[in-house]
C-alpha cells in the first residue's frame, strides 16, 4: 500500500477475510491475471496444515474452488487495474504495473 501511496495512486483495499471474493469475482480475477493461476494460492503453514498438494492447484477451477473454501489462502496483495491483474509480490512489481512503465 505504501508503494501505491508514494506513486499517488488512489486504491481500494479489499478486506478479503471480512468480505471473501465470490466465484464470479475469482473467475474474473483468474481471467485477467498476468501471473500463473497457481500463484494466487499461498503455500504457507496453513496450506501445509490442511495437507494440500501444490500440484493439485495449477488449474483455474481447482484454484477457484480452493479459494472459495479457504479464502485465507489467497495470495496478496492482488492489484487490479482495468483489465489487468498481478500479484504485488515482490513489491518492485507494483510501480511498473500502476504506472504502465
Amino acid at each position: 500500500m505504501s508503494v501505491l501511496q508514494e506513486q499517488g495512486v488512489d486504491a481500494d483495499v479489499v478486506q478479503y477475510l471480512k468480505t471473501p471474493p465470490d466465484r464470479a469475482t475469482l473467475e474474473h480475477l483468474v481471467e485477467i491475471l498476468e501471473d500463473p493461476v497457481e500463484d494466487l494460492v499461498r503455500h504457507d503453514s496453513y496450506f501445509e496444515e490442511l495437507g494440500l498438494d501444490p500440484g493439485a492447484y495449477t488449474e483455474p477451477a481447482a484454484v477457484i474452488d480452493l479459494l472459495l473454501e479457504h479464502p485465507r489462502l489467497l495470495q496478496r496483495p492482488v492489484l487490479v487495474k482495468g483489465n489487468r491483474a498481478i500479484i504485488g509480490r515482490p513489491k518492485d512489481r507494483v510501480e511498473p504495473f500502476v504506472t504502465g512503465s
